[in-house]
């Protein structure tokens, strides 16, 4: 992160501001915005500039910018036509330690003003660290859609009462829930529709119950598909809980990008199993999501993938069902669905395949896998191996002594819809040597069957080796 990003209380701070052009006029309203106290250093000034002169907004000294312009300041922003002249103000802003902004060269920046949506007092900026400024506003034109301009409303509103439930309310777990009920129900709703007197009316009765306990936060637990790792795969439903949820359990398939979505404050558990090493058992897992729950925490259950797909999401709702715990259960893209896209193999086609298998190439103790080998030898099927890298050459062995062609096609994809991903096409004979020349790494999904042939032509994300 090259910004630390901050806000920054201006209300009466004196500010300068050197030059007189389109830029400085459009730096200049957004520090009036800010009720900042602003001097002005330009020989000529826009017809804007010169009225806010006039009404006494501003302040301006019509001359060349000096040392002594910055004394007495809390920040600079050089917006003259001369680079060499807005890297001198930097400079010598920098020597006395004022915050600096030389506009549009990144280089001499103590800080960049982001692009911003103004609900105030609620705002929002974005900044791409004076890189991509145009994509920082067209990111500001997205989010504007999304978010209503009665959100200013809203958070004036909360504002009123923050005092107030942080006396009635000692536990700052018991204040979040109640702000996010708050914010998210029959309240808000009142307010966005400008009726404040009966949003007032509910809050005080609401905070009441709270206050003496009528009320206790019921626990709950989400188990919630975490898709194959591109965060952007998720669904808006899981984004929202992920961010609600009070503690997440993750497993070591859900991966980083996922995690940073996870709220700052939120407890963070890995309950992991890796080969070798099962950090927690399965029956640990379940007792810990009861204990939590019951504790009327929101639990966030993370599974990689989809959780009814080889993720025991069955066995864990099993146990919080004769718990009596409430869940909910919200599917994710699968390893399947992700990692076959990104690598452009259509699980099913017309021309190549009637049926797609799902198979766990994970290992029984004895180191055999319980597979109905002859089942799967069907040359218009695709199959899906989940955590097969260990066993593809059992996987490839078996299936071609039970009848598929040695040179059926077949893929392996390392780490898919990530940054990492890694795509390997073979034959079936092939897979393994191909795999061990890529050193493909965990978790690797394998598949196997006549439609693999065509992420040649539609292969689309990463790259491929053939």
């Amino acid at each position: 992160m090259d910004y630390f990003p901050i806000f920054l209380k201006l209300k009466n701070q004196h500010c300068l501001v050197v030059g007189g052009g389109d830029v400085a006029t459009r730096k200049v309203q957004s520090l009036l915005a800010a009720e900042a106290n602003i001097t002005l250093v330009a020989m000529r000034l826009t017809p804007l500039l010169d009225q806010w002169l006039q009404e006494g907004k501003i302040s301006c000294r019509h001359r060349e910018f000096t040392s002594t312009d910055l004394y007495g300041k809390s920040l600079v922003i050089a917006a003259t036509a001369s680079s060499s002249l807005n890297q001198r103000i930097f400079a010598e802003a920098e020597v006395i330690g004022v915050l600096a902004n030389a506009v549009d060269d990144p280089d001499y920046c103590r800080f960049v003003t982001p692009a911003v949506i103004d609900r105030s007092p609620l705002v929002i900026a974005i900044s791409s660290g004076g890189t991509a400024p145009v994509l920082s506003r067209m990111l500001r034109q997205q989010i504007e859609t999304l978010v209503p301009a009665a959100y200013g409303r809203l958070a004036r509103f909360a504002g009123n009462f923050r005092d107030r439930v942080k006396s009635s309310l000692s536990s700052m777990g018991a204040r979040r829930h109640f702000w996010e009920e708050a914010l998210a129900g029959p309240i808000a709703d009142a307010v966005l529709n400008g009726n404040e007197s009966e949003a007032a009316t509910l809050f005080n009765s609401e905070l009441e119950k709270q206050s003496h306990g009528h009320t206790r936060p019921e626990g709950q637990v989400s188990l919630i598909g975490a898709g194959p790792g591109d965060p952007e795969l998720l669904t808006l439903k899981a984004l929202r809980l992920i961010q609600q949820a009070d503690v997440v359990l993750y497993d070591n398939l859900v991966s980083q990008p996922v995690l940073n979505l996870v709220r700052r404050d939120a407890l963070k558990i890995s309950v992991a199993k890796e080969k070798g090493h099962h950090s927690k058992s399965q029956e640990d897992i379940n007792s810990e999501l009861i204990k939590l729950a019951g504790q009327g925490k929101r639990v966030c259950r993370l599974k990689g993938g989809d959780p009814f797909i080889f993720g025991r999401g069955g066995e864990e709702l099993t146990a919080l069902a004769e718990a009596q715990i409430p869940f909910q259960v919200v599917p994710g893209i699968s390893a399947a669905n992700g990692c076959s896209a990104y690598a452009g193999i259509p699980l099913t086609h017309r021309d190549h395949a009637e049926s797609v298998t799902f198979v766990t190439g994970h290992k029984k103790h004895n180191g055999e896998l319980d597979v109905p080998w002859s089942s799967l030898v069907n040359n218009r099927q695709t199959l899906v191996f989940y955590m097969g890298l260990t066993s593809m050459p059992m996987i490839c062995e078996q299936l071609q002594a039970h009848g598929l062609a040695h040179d059926t096609p077949a893929a392996a994809i390392q780490q898919g819809t990530s940054a990492d991903q890694q795509l390997i096409v073979s034959s079936l004979a092939g897979l393994v040597s191909a795999a061990k020349k890529a050193q493909l790494r965990s978790p690797t999904l394998i598949i196997i069957g006549q439609v693999v042939q065509l992420a040649e032509k539609l292969h689309w994300f990463g790259e491929l080796s053939a």
